[in-house]
């Protein structure tokens, strides 16, 4: 007899997204006539700028010749890109990393999700609530979780409330843990850490022989502006990171890179972890074995767009780009303040956290919205039991359209 694996079991309540499209597609079928301003999903809706498109159409082409066709690539990466990538997004800021260090994957979800895999089932879990729900229910689906209580947290998991009172920038568990996921500039509530709250975790990291996983797929969103000085955009600009940290990053929300899939994983040589018997071992290698087992590379033509962000059109195409989304938050988050509503995160970061109006729960004031005034957001307790009375709206939208979502807002 077949048996599944039970802990997927203990995710009833399914994952959030499709969620939210399942009853957007009900209000639609009850209402086709009703124009559906989405501001839920984190999805990018700006096309791909124009060095990024020829940087695909030459990959494309050499593909198409003897010379230039290439099969199977390093599952790591090519250099061009990876030496890019060094260059431009470490070594600038005082960062050195060798190539060996890098590993270019088809997305940041797929590897923070999937880092978890090569440390035991018996390391604690420590996560911020609100969290990207990933980092929770990969470790429940590979086994460190009890079952859910009637909030939606998993017993054998440590939840580390965010909240206004600590500025969404989560206090020091109190029990020991192990394994820590971190995610900043932050999605859902657009909150940052600055280096002193960061070496604040390096340095229990460091104590507790724990890791840190660092999300920090929107860091391009930090601003230039003197309020954002002192916010890193790279943990490793924390001393004594690289002993302790993994850094996860994207190309989909920097450079509109959702539908075409490239991101890459910074895995130090410094990393250690332990045996069970207290040896130390080299993480890199490890990583770089299940990397290399269940995965064949992002593809050539992907790697070549990437590599075009780098180029002095690329960056200045891309920053055109953020700008308009930050653009899109500063109205969101504008309008709302003058609403009366209490608004967090669009300043360093794509998504503005709010808090629900007349104590609605988190789904209730979807549903309203929803209803009447036709805009999709995303319930925050959808995020965790400490979202529930917030809301995420994403600054990932036409401009138009934002704006009309504003003028909507303004009349509920």
């Amino acid at each position: 007899m077949i048996k599944i694996n039970a802990n997927y079991l203990k995710l009833e309540s399914g994952y959030l997204f499709p969620e939210i499209s399942r009853r957007v597609r009900a209000f639609s079928a009850k209402n086709p006539d009703a124009k559906i301003i989405r501001l839920g999903i984190g999805d990018v809706t700006e096309p791909l700028p124009p060095a990024i498109i020829e940087a695909m159409h030459k990959a494309v082409d050499q593909m198409g010749s003897r010379a230039g066709f290439k099969g199977y690539g390093p599952e790591q990466g090519y250099d061009f890109l990876i030496e890019a990538i060094i260059a431009n997004d470490y070594k600038s800021r005082g960062v050195s990393l060798e190539n060996t260090e890098v590993f270019v994957s088809d997305g940041a979800k797929c590897d923070t999700g999937n880092f978890q895999e090569i440390f035991g089932i018996d390391n604690v879990v420590a996560v911020t609530d609100p969290v990207y729900p990933v980092y929770v229910d990969t470790n429940v689906m590979a086994g460190r979780s009890g079952d859910a209580d009637k909030t939606g947290r998993f017993s054998g998991i440590i939840y580390m409330p965010a909240t206004a009172d600590n500025n969404f920038v989560p206090e020091l568990p109190k029990e020991k843990v192990d394994l820590i996921y971190l995610c900043f500039p932050n999605n859902p509530t657009g909150a940052v850490a600055t280096k002193q709250q960061l070496k604040r975790w390096v340095d229990y990291a460091r104590d507790n022989k724990a890791i840190i996983l660092f999300d920090a797929a929107y860091e391009a969103f930090i601003s230039d502006n003197p309020e954002s000085i002192g916010i890193p955009h790279s943990i490793y600009e924390i001393e004594g990171a690289k002993e302790v940290a993994v850094e996860f990053r994207s190309f989909s929300k920097t450079a509109g890179f959702t539908g075409l899939r490239c991101a890459f994983t910074v895995v130090p040589k410094e990393l250690k972890a332990w045996t069970k018997d207290g040896k130390a071992v080299e993480v890199n290698p490890i990583w770089n074995r299940r990397h290399c087992t269940k995965f064949n590379g992002a593809s050539c033509i992907s790697q070549a767009a990437a590599a075009a962000v780098y180029t002095a059109q690329g960056k200045k195409q891309v920053r055109k780009i953020i700008e308009l989304y930050m653009s899109n938050a500063a109205l969101i988050r504008s309008t709302l303040e003058k609403l009366g509503l209490q608004v967090y995160g669009g300043v360093n970061a794509p998504y503005v956290w709010l808090k629900t109006p007349d104590k609605k729960s988190s789904w209730e004031f979807f549903d309203y919205l929803l209803e009447k005034a036709n805009v999709v957001g995303t319930p925050g307790s959808g995020f965790g039991a400490a979202g529930e009375g917030f809301f995420r709206l994403s600054a990932f939208g036409n401009p138009a359209n934002v704006a009309e979502a504003m003028e909507r807002f303004k009349k509920l």
